[in-house]
């Protein structure tokens, strides 16, 4: 007899979840034409590789303002400069708690099968949190722990600050948290490093310490 199950219900697998939470205030602008280059390299990288994502970009200075909300993976533009123009302060816990609860509503309101199977939150400062009035550290701390047990993988990367620290302070491990140099190599370093943990996850690999390495190297010297 023919096998007839039903897999219309049955969850879509290697779909990834990546939202980008990228400083844009004033103190980047030294970095604009470099942040631009390198995230779309980045981003460039990861076409054509096997399996879905969905993109969400957030630029943050004094307020949010998102450039791409959950975007198939091949329909993201090119960042230009219009789209990041750094300027402002660093309003960087309303960004991420904004962030977090948007998705998390999507995916809590979408169908079984449509909710990716991964999701990773990459965040990049070169400062400290300076102009949040929404939420704090302990809010988005608990947005963040919710979210980890779920599943959710969050990243930091930060220049200008102990990142580690700037992580623990929401919630977010020592492992998941480097630091960069915040010039044009440095930035160059960042982007890759972010690609690889990008990759690791839609490649449905641990979260090693593999990505960061370049980095380490870096911070070594």
């Amino acid at each position: 007899m023919k096998n007839t199950k039903n897999t219309e219900n049955t969850k879509a697998v290697n779909t990834t979840e990546l939202v980008f939470i990228l400083d844009a205030s004033g103190s980047m602008s030294p970095l604009r034409a470099d942040t631009i280059g390198g995230f779309n390299t980045m981003l460039g990288k990861q076409r054509g590789t096997e399996g879905e994502a969905f993109v969400s970009t957030v630029m943050f200075a004094d307020k949010a303002r998102v450039v791409h909300d959950r975007l198939p993976l091949e329909k993201v533009a090119d960042l230009t400069e219009k789209d990041y123009e750094p300027m402002g302060c660093t309003a960087l816990y309303d960004a991420v708690g904004d962030a977090i609860q948007h998705i998390r509503n999507i995916h809590k309101y979408a169908r079984k099968e449509d909710v990716p199977d991964k999701t990773l939150f990459v965040i990049t400062t070169d400062g400290m949190e300076n102009a949040s009035r929404k939420f704090t550290a302990a809010d988005v701390k608990k947005l963040i722990s919710d979210q980890q047990e779920k599943g959710w993988e969050f990243i930091f990367l930060g220049a200008n600050i102990d990142a580690a620290a700037a992580a623990a302070d929401i919630g977010i491990s020592e492992e998941r948290a480097v630091n960069y140099k915040p010039t044009g190599k440095g930035t160059a370093m960042l982007f890759r490093a972010v690609g690889a943990a990008v990759s690791m996850n839609r490649n449905a690999k641990a979260m090693s310490c593999e990505w960061r390495e370049e980095l380490d190297e870096e911070n070594a010297h």
